[in-house]
C-alpha cells in the first residue's frame, strides 16, 4: 500500500507483482523501472525481480484497515489477469473487493482476454472499476473484450498513446483516460490524437481525463488542453440508477 503520484486515483495497493511485455505499450514500463529500484534498496516483496509474477497474500487483509473511503488502484506494479495468476487467488482479490465496498478499486489489465474468459467467475460490486490499455489501434479489440464482461464500470486507459485511435467504440464505456508517454527516450504524442479522443467523448457522453502530455520533463509539459485541465470520472451513483 502507498500513497500515489497518479493523477487519477489516490493510493495503489499491489497483491501480486511482476509481469511480462505484450504488446508496444510495455516498451519503457514504469512497473519495471519500479522493481529495479525498489530490488536494490532491498525491497523484499521484489526481490525475484519483474519478470517473476508472485502473489502477496499477506496483502489481502490490508483495505479492511483503511478507516476512511479510498480510490485504490490494484497491482500498479503487476497484472492481476496475468496467466501466471490462479483463478483462486484472482477470485480471493475480489472478495476483498467485494466485501469494501466504501472503497473505489481500479483494476487495469492488458490482457482482456483472460479478463473476459472469466469475468462470469468473480462478483462485480459497483465499486470495482475494471479498465483496460489501448495504447493504439493495433490492441483495439482489447475494449470489445472488456465491453462484453460484467463489469459494472468500464474504463479504457489510452496511455502511453503512440498511435491514433479514430472511430473508438465507447458503448458502455465509463471513463476515458488518456496519457502521453514519459521518460527518457519518449514515444511522441500528436495533439491531433487527443483532441480527436476528447471530441469522441464528448460526443458518447463518456467522463475524459487527460492524465499528461509526458515527455522527458512531463511536469513541465503539464497536462493542459483546451486551455483546461480535464479531470472528468464516472459519475457513480448515476451509473447505479441506470444499472
Amino acid at each position: 500500500m502507498a500513497n500515489s503520484t497518479i493523477e487519477w486515483t489516490e493510493m495503489t495497493w499491489n497483491p501480486t507483482t511482476g509481469c511480462t511485455k505484450i504488446s508496444a505499450g510495455c516498451k519503457f514500463c514504469y512497473a519495471e523501472i519500479m522493481t529495479r529500484r525498489l530490488k536494490a534498496m532491498g525491497q523484499e516483496k521484489y526481490r525475484h525481480g519483474f519478470k517473476i509474477v508472485k502473489t502477496h497474500p499477506e496483502t489481502l487483509e490490508i483495505p479492511y484497515t483503511w478507516k476512511t473511503p479510498k480510490i485504490v488502484f490494484v497491482n500498479s506494479m503487476s497484472d492481476l489477469f496475468h496467466n501466471d495468476v490462479p483463478l483462486d487467488y484472482i477470485k480471493k482479490v475480489f472478495r476483498v473487493m467485494n466485501e469494501n465496498p466504501q472503497h473505489v478499486f481500479q483494476v487495469l489489465t492488458k490482457r482482456a482476454e483472460r479478463l473476459f474468459e472469466i469475468h462470469k467467475e468473480v462478483r462485480w460490486t459497483h465499486n470495482i472499476w475494471m479498465g483496460v490499455s489501448v495504447e493504439d489501434g493495433r490492441v483495439a479489440e482489447r475494449i470489445d473484450f472488456l465491453r462484453k464482461t460484467r463489469a459494472k464500470v468500464k474504463f479504457l486507459s489510452l496511455e502511453p498513446l503512440i498511435g491514433e485511435l479514430k472511430n473508438l467504440k465507447l458503448t458502455k464505456i465509463d471513463w476515458v483516460i488518456v496519457g502521453g508517454e514519459s521518460g527518457h527516450t519518449p514515444r511522441p504524442m500528436n495533439p491531433e490524437w487527443v483532441l480527436d479522443i476528447q471530441d469522441q467523448c464528448e460526443k458518447s457522453k463518456v467522463a475524459f481525463f487527460f492524465k499528461q502530455w509526458g515527455g522527458k520533463n512531463k511536469k513541465a509539459a503539464g497536462r493542459i488542453l483546451n486551455g483546461r485541465t480535464y479531470d472528468e470520472m464516472p459519475n457513480v451513483h448515476e451509473l447505479i440508477r441506470n444499472a
